[in-house]
């Protein structure tokens, strides 16, 4: 497969009617993200459900949060959550979620994804971008990276006894 032609690339909002399971699935991916990394279970749990409380508490995108399906002409690809890093900033912005769906990685579109992103976040007046990319995701860290994304923290972990987790 070829790589897409970047005005074959879009951002629309995600339907409401599509945006619960969404929600669900987006939790779900980031539960198990965060198991791999070594939390429990019930870590994991407990960080997903707090996060998507909080940024989703009616079932909705929290003010100036959005979700967005992320289209290759008329096909939906993936996905993306960009919003503000913490509730009250309006300049440093976050994406939240990333995904490229299965079948469709590999050629370009989580790049053009994020470029979109950029220019979305820059509309909404951000003048920051940033991202968490947990260490085991070593094809999107070099995405981020070619992308221009500098690393400004790393978190690090051993695990004492065998089995503890």
């Amino acid at each position: 497969m070829s790589s897409p032609n970047r005005a074959d690339v879009s951002l629309a909002p995600m339907a409401a009617d599509r945006l619960p399971a969404w929600i669900e699935e987006s939790k779900s991916e980031y539960r198990a993200d965060r198991v791999r990394s070594g939390e429990t279970l019930e870590q994991a749990t407990d960080n997903a459900e707090q996060s998507f409380t909080a940024y989703f508490a009616a079932g909705e995108p929290a003010p100036h949060h959005h979700v967005f399906d992320v289209m290759e002409r008329d096909e939906r690809v993936g996905s993306l959550w960009i919003g503000p890093q913490s509730l009250g900033n309006t300049t440093d912005w976050w994406v939240w979620d990333i995904a490229i769906d299965e079948p469709h990685r590999g050629r370009g579109l989580g790049r053009a994804a994020m470029l979109l992103a950029e220019q979305e976040v820059a509309a909404f007046g951000g003048t920051v971008l940033g991202l968490n990319v947990f260490g085991f995701n070593t094809a999107g860290r070099r995405l981020y990276e070619s992308l221009g994304y500098e690393t400004s923290s790393i978190r690090m972990q051993k695990v004492l006894t065998e089995g503890a987790r």
